[in-house]
């Protein structure tokens, strides 16, 4: 593809994208699809011969397009806000379309500014003080496992330089909530921990990190051998968005030396509400914190912010120095290769430069509020309705919600859940998200969306409350 085809094209999907956000909310979230059947439309082997974007483009509106789940959905309510503003994605295109890669600051100076410029901006409206520096990673997976890594060496005095973790004369423990979020499970298991070291404490009655469960857990591992090497405090938990106490497991952190991750990735984007900040008290005494931008804040993904207060530790232990990628500016400039894994890096600060500066903090704030505010009707929607529960706390946008008509008890009770979720889903009217809380399934109603509005979660309680109890579903036409 030359350049005028590709202006050609552009011009194309540009069009086609700006009229598929423009009316997206018109069709149904999603449509029954079964595995394998999009596949089976397409060739089994690649084309011998070029092929052009019309080409392209007609199978993927043919047969991809009928697959899609469209998170930018209004009626989107299933797992987290995954917001993509428009001017995020102009950046992220502006990103890919350039093609330059951030491996050192020499590789593209531009990359490695804008990102400590933008990262510095976020720590600013999150009200984070001077000691924390930020780098951008793709998710918040990523992120956990760098920090969990760099708790390990910590710990050590950086085991990796001489005999690594089968050279320490103690196992060392990671201590998480039953609540966490299964990549902090995977990051310890990558990181060499092994799951006999992850500990997975017990929470309170509002879901969050229980911390007499926690220095118990912490005190009886060194009594036994084993040193407390990192816990994992979570600021919006994936289940039900409780908050962990951060200021008492900064405590307990310091009394065992342990380094304390912060796991923000959806409600740390809350945090541009001043209001909200009490929620996450304790968090300067972390050592690292994760958030992600391209949950509810609007970043179209992939865009996850890590931030850590010993910058040094965390060069120390992610830097390789290989003659090729030596540089005349290695002593005066920051080289994004040693903050994270990967060795090179997109422009990832772009679509979030973009984002910020087309929203402005207040526009942000406005809409993080507004979810709010819809959430809190919710909640007092299903309480006030006979059969209908909430859950759990409502701390955010997420509504933990269970309807239990007289006689339904047990499994019984987690079909009819099951059962009524699936309906709403193949309905096309909304998408939620089944979970299991204290032994039972129960739905959660993510609210959200950049275009979610009240009536769209009027429109979601009628039709929870229609395939729950029995009546008619009105599938929303193509």
């Amino acid at each position: 593809m030359d350049a005028e085809e590709f202006r050609r094209a552009g011009h194309r999907l540009i069009d086609w994208l700006a009229d598929y956000r423009a009316h997206v909310a018109q069709g149904p979230v999603s449509r029954p699809v079964e595995p394998g059947s999009l596949r089976a439309q397409l060739p089994a082997n690649p084309p011998e011969q070029p092929e052009s974007f019309d080409a392209v483009f007609a199978d993927f509106e043919r047969v991809l397009a009928p697959g899609l789940v469209h998170w930018q959905h209004p009626s989107f309510h299933g797992y987290f806000p995954s917001n993509a503003e428009l001017s995020s994605v102009l950046g992220d295109l502006l990103s890919t379309g350039v093609g330059s890669l951030g491996l050192a600051w020499q590789s593209n100076p531009a990359l490695t500014e804008l990102e400590d410029l933008t990262l510095d901006w976020m720590r600013r409206a999150l009200g984070l003080g001077d000691a924390w520096r930020g780098v951008i990673q793709d998710t918040a997976s990523s992120a956990s496992l760098v920090a969990l890594v760099c708790a390990r060496e910590r710990a050590t005095r950086c085991s990796f330089a001489h005999g690594g973790l089968q050279a320490e004369p103690q196992p060392l423990v990671v201590y998480v909530s039953q609540h966490s979020h299964s990549s902090v499970e995977k990051a310890a298991l990558l990181a060499g921990f092994g799951r006999d070291n992850v500990r997975a404490v017990g929470v309170d009655a509002h879901y969050a990190l229980d911390p007499a469960q926690l220095a118990r857990a912490m005190a009886e591992d060194r009594a036994a051998g084993r040193t407390p090497c990192a816990i994992v405090g979570t600021s919006g938990t994936t289940t039900t968005t409780a908050f962990d106490p951060l200021d008492a497991l900064a405590e307990l952190a310091r009394e065992h030396g342990a380094w304390l991750h912060v796991d923000a990735a959806m409600a740390g984007s809350a945090m541009l509400v001043p209001r909200l900040r009490e929620l996450w008290r304790g968090v300067e005494a972390a050592d690292s914190l994760v958030l992600n931008p391209h949950k509810w804040l609007g970043a179209a993904f992939d865009c996850s912010l890590y931030y850590v207060r010993d910058a040094e530790h965390l060069v120390r232990v992610m830097s390789t120095r290989p003659s090729y990628l030596a540089t005349a500016f290695d002593e005066r400039a920051r080289n994004l290769r040693d903050w994270g894994i990967p060795l090179g890096r997109r422009f990832r600060a772009l679509k979030l430069w973009f984002l910020l500066r087309d929203q402005g903090l207040e526009r942000l704030r406005a809409r993080l509020e507004r979810d709010l505010e819809n959430a809190q009707w919710l909640a007092a929607q299903v309480r006030a309705a006979p059969a209908w529960r909430v859950l759990a706390p409502v701390a955010l946008q997420t509504v933990c919600v269970r309807h239990e008509p007289d006689g339904l008890a047990g499994e019984a009770l987690d079909a009819h859940t099951q059962r009524w979720a699936e309906r709403l889903n193949r309905s096309g009217l909304a998408y939620v998200t089944p979970a299991v809380l204290d032994g039972r399934w129960m739905v959660r109603l993510s609210i959200g969306a950049l275009d979610t509005e009240r009536r769209h979660v009027e429109e979601l309680w009628r039709n929870v409350r229609t395939a729950a109890e029995g009546g008619v579903l009105a599938p929303r036409a193509d």
